[in-house]
């Protein structure tokens, strides 16, 4: 089991920054791979960024490459994503998720958190 807890979200002006956070329990957290996933008013959940359980491999969608970056602390059990030069369009709830094997499919994640909120304003 896996328990994810995202945080950092929050309400900003278009090209400014943030950085959001996932905090797992448990004790494989450094077995998963995680990704961040973002769900607009009326849209369906779409896929970010990804990355593998060592960090290796990263994957981004390409309406977030060059703007986004996703890492991670093993030892703290936490997953980051920097967020730069913020859209308005990036304006979703963003959730972070747990997987066995990277992947950019929603169906392939076992774990999810609740969600943080993310406005960018115009």
């Amino acid at each position: 089991q896996v328990q994810l807890v995202e945080s950092g979200g929050g309400m900003v002006q278009a090209g400014g920054s943030l950085r959001l956070s996932c905090v797992a329990s448990g004790r494989t957290f450094s077995s998963y791979a995680m990704g961040w996933f973002r769900q607009a008013p009326g849209k369906e959940r779409e896929f970010v960024a990804a990355i593998s359980w060592t960090g290796d491999s990263k994957y981004y969608t390409d309406a977030v490459k060059g703007r986004f970056t996703i890492s991670r602390d093993n030892a703290k059990k936490t997953v980051y994503l920097q967020m730069n030069s913020l859209k308005p369009e990036d304006t979703a709830v963003y959730y972070c998720a747990a997987a066995t094997s990277v992947s950019g499919s929603y169906s392939s994640y076992d774990y999810w958190g609740q969600g943080t909120q993310v406005t960018v304003s115009s």
